[in-house]
């Protein structure tokens, strides 16, 4: 029987995968859940451009935008007539880092350790699970945002343990998921990857419609001290 491959080799093909693409499409599933409790499920389409920019399109059951232009996160709520904003640096959404998927796709920057971790249930059988430790977690300062400022309760400052779900036949990664402390789990299955589509620049730019509050995410947090 031969040996299935190791941490190493997966890590360097899902980079190199990334690495090659100057934008990214692909459907998404996003699932919050407590416990054995589903809490939300959420689904919509994402695009990646490089260097770092995102744009997540909610379309189920709520429409919803997150957006990121490589400086500032945007996250829209139509039907709240709100939108909050923060500095990429101070963001705490787990969907910030997942933007290195059009940086330098360097997963050291997100994992101190990484080994390959047996396939959690959903996951399919020819898929490669990759087990994260989250960087930082080992020195205690995993409560903390880059800017060294508290994250909020179920944020990726609670995070305990990453799994990254790879397809080893094509390198496209198949899922994340990010388990919490309580029990809480956030994960991200994505699928139909499509790589270095025409997007149009202004995908990656928000533009407030009339009427809209613009609520700015730190100063919310700096209040609640």
């Amino acid at each position: 029987m031969r040996p299935g491959p190791d941490a190493g080799t997966i890590v360097h093909s899902l980079e190199a995968r990334y690495h090659s693409a100057k934008t990214l499409k692909a459907v998404f599933l996003e699932r919050y859940s407590e416990g054995r409790n589903s809490v939300r499920a959420e689904s919509g389409t994402a695009y990646f451009s490089r260097p770092g920019r995102m744009r997540w399109e909610y379309e189920s059951p709520e429409s919803k935008l997150f957006l990121s232009d490589g400086r500032t996160v945007w996250f829209y709520v139509p039907s709240d007539h709100t939108v909050t904003r923060a500095p990429v640096k101070e963001s705490t959404d787990w969907r910030t880092p997942l933007a290195l998927l059009t940086g330098k796709a360097d997963i050291r920057k997100l994992c101190s350790k990484v080994e390959i971790f047996t396939n959690p249930s959903g996951a399919k059988s020819t898929d490669v699970t990759l087990s994260c430790t989250p960087r930082g977690l080992d020195k205690g300062s995993a409560n903390q945002n880059s800017a060294g400022q508290p994250l909020t309760p179920g944020s990726s400052g609670d995070v305990r343990q990453i799994l990254l779900v790879v397809d080893p036949a094509t390198s496209w990664l198949s899922s994340v998921l990010i388990r919490q402390t309580g029990g809480v789990e956030l994960e991200y299955r994505f699928g139909n990857w499509e790589e270095n589509l025409p997007l149009q620049e202004a995908l990656f730019h928000f533009a407030a419609p009339k009427g809209v509050a613009i609520v700015d995410a730190t100063a919310i947090s700096a209040s609640g001290r």
